[in-house]
């Protein structure tokens, strides 16, 4: 059968989608921006702890005294963790996207209850909206409306859309026909039918929607943080990116508390506002309760709710007018360069991005701007830098690992130099590990290493070479298989097999600070399939040298030595996951004159 190019159709339709109707994209960005920024500004001011009150006495309204108290805990732990803006942040992505969605599901679920054809239509639409892996939406999301919020409330809105549709249609089709029949013979309109006849009834059923398109848009929200949704769902990447079992439990944790959360409220909304279940409520209620259980059952009036409210939230505000901005640090009055002017810095989990990242947030901290750092796969942060939504970062391999990029969006970045080089990619083995000192050694050895050999990052250019070019060479291609995977699971699998004495063979490269923490070895390469060594670039935007002149010009003059990298790596391996900035910190303050060398004020 002939090769069907769907993909390269698809790539055609972005590329014309995005000539053709950028302004429309940008209209949608602003919308969905403006209102992400609304609710999150709204949930995100008062103290956390208030806020946590707030959303208990909500509970309380809804479910009780003892689901008050439980919800209170709960989001005092997500506090206790330090990840309450990330869930803050998550949860308005997880309103909006879910209002989003509702509005449309909602008449869309209508109007295919009312309409077999319409049904019938939206049926296999439905199931492949439903059915497609969510990691695919963000790709769209990201090439119409770079990184942030605004791809992955797209996406999110997309993939939580099905159920409240099903559940809609599903919800009125369900309705007693006959009760439908006598509205009718009573000459009620359509209209009113429909809104106080089949709704009503058919009410549990939507809100069984409802409450399942909240939680799939909390479920994609999550993976939506590998677009730089931000909230929870950055922490999670991060963490699994970088095998932080610590990070990952506690922000794992709380996504569980905001779905718990919101799967109980959203439950006790639905019978609050249908009239079946608020019968069975008061059914329930009629029941003889001990003392201890009406207690913890207890739910206050709507009147009372809402005084409660009011008054956390104007405690709230009166604590945020009274506090002020928080302070602010200061910078010495003739380094005071940026005059506080945000730079956003995008690196990806590899450890030379990681240190020299971290590094630079630091300078430009005390050189007066203020740096947004924010970790992104290569594809989406390259393609952020060529829409202009980042500014720079600095681990672009060139000329071979980041070629496809560089190929792609070369018009639209600027090169601000090379700062380290050269660098060599490799194949490597533990030294106990023995007769396989070169590639053409691994021949014959499959079955040794399990035939496979782990990777890193699938979009890396490296990983490109290997599967095309170095395998073949050597003849490889039949015997191994690359299993791609991130940088941090490549290290921790490498780890895990040392510590075994297992056989293994990874990717590597360097400088990188697992040589001098492991003892390996180097396969050689002598049909020089790897190529030449590389030089790591700093990347920026393509306005970059015209809105940041200063920093281009401190980039361009940047370099670090073999020496100096892996002590910096090394200093920030010692501090552990999520002190990155405070060891850079340590390892630049260990170096007296270093920074004005770097970044000079004259």
């Amino acid at each position: 059968m002939p090769r069907i190019h769907l993909g390269s159709w698809a790539k055609s339709a972005v590329d014309w989608l995005q000539a053709h109707l950028g302004g429309l994209f940008d209209a949608i960005s602003t919308v969905l921006s403006g209102m992400y920024d609304g609710v999150d500004a709204v949930l995100g001011a008062p103290n956390a702890l208030l806020m946590a009150g707030i959303l208990a006495v909500i509970a309380w309204w809804l479910r009780g005294l003892l689901a008050a108290v439980l919800a209170f805990a709960g989001l005092a732990l997500i506090d206790s963790f330090g990840l309450w803006h990330e869930a803050m942040s998550t949860l308005s992505l997880v309103l909006v996207a879910s209002a989003i969605t509702l509005l449309t599901a909602v008449p869309l679920g209508i109007w295919a209850a009312r309409n077999r054809r319409v049904s019938g239509v939206l049926r296999p639409v439905l199931d492949v909206m439903q059915t497609m892996p969510a990691f695919v939406y963000l790709i769209p999301g990201v090439m119409f409306f770079s990184i942030g919020t605004v791809p992955g409330l797209i996406a999110t809105v997309v993939f939580s859309m099905p159920p409240g549709v099903r559940m809609t249609e599903l919800g009125i089709r369900q309705v007693d026909g006959e009760l439908v029949e006598a509205a009718k013979a009573f000459g009620t309109p359509p209209r009113e039918t429909l809104t106080r006849v089949q709704l009503p009834l058919a009410l549990p059923t939507i809100m069984a929607g409802v409450n399942q398109v909240i939680m799939l848009a909390l479920s994609m929200v999550v993976i939506a943080g590998m677009a730089g949704a931000g909230g929870l769902g950055e922490a999670v990447y991060a963490a699994v990116t970088q095998v932080d079992i610590g990070r990952g439990v506690e922000s794992g944790l709380a996504v569980v508390v905001l779905a718990m959360y919101l799967d109980r409220m959203t439950g006790a909304l639905s019978r609050r506002v249908s009239a079946l279940g608020r019968r069975a409520a008061a059914a329930q209620g009629a029941v003889g309760l001990s003392r201890s259980a009406s207690v913890l059952r207890y739910r206050p009036g709507t009147a009372v709710a809402t005084v409660g409210v009011v008054v956390l939230a104007l405690v709230a505000g009166g604590m945020r007018i009274a506090g002020g901005d928080g302070g602010r640090d200061t910078v010495a009055a003739g380094k005071n360069v940026g005059q506080g002017k945000t730079v956003k810095l995008g690196y990806f989990p590899w450890d030379e991005a990681v240190a020299s990242t971290y590094l630079w947030q630091n300078i430009l901290e005390d050189r007066g701007y203020k740096p947004d750092v924010k970790q992104l796969d290569p594809g989406p942060l390259y393609t952020a830098l060529a829409q202009g939504q980042m500014d720079v970062q600095f681990d672009s391999w060139l000329p071979t690992t980041h070629k496809q990029y560089m190929d792609r969006y070369g018009d639209k970045l600027s090169d601000l130099g090379s700062w380290y080089g050269p660098t060599s990619l490799e194949l490597t083995v533990p030294s106990y590990v023995k007769d396989v000192n070169s590639l053409a050694d691994l021949k014959g050895k499959g079955s040794e290493f399990g035939g496979r050999i782990v990777g890193i990052e699938a979009s890396a250019g490296m990983m490109g070479k290997l599967n095309d070019k170095v395998l073949k060479e050597y003849g490889l291609d039949g015997e191994y298989k690359v299993v791609s995977s991130s940088t941090a699971t490549m290290l921790a699998d490498l780890d895990r097999a040392i510590k075994k004495k297992e056989p293994v063979v990874t990717t590597l490269w360097s400088p990188h600070w697992a040589y001098g923490t492991y003892d390996l070895k180097k396969l050689k390469d002598p049909k020089g399939a790897w190529g030449e060594g590389e030089q790591i670039h700093a990347v920026g935007k393509k306005d970059f040298a015209k809105d940041f002149p200063k920093i281009a010009e401190w980039v361009k003059n940047f370099k670090m030595s073999e020496k100096d990298l892996s002590s910096l790596e090394a200093e920030i391996q010692k501090g552990g996951k999520g002190k990155e900035k405070e060891s850079a910190r340590r390892w630049l303050d260990a170096r007296p004159g270093l920074e004005d060398k770097i970044a000079p004020v004259r």
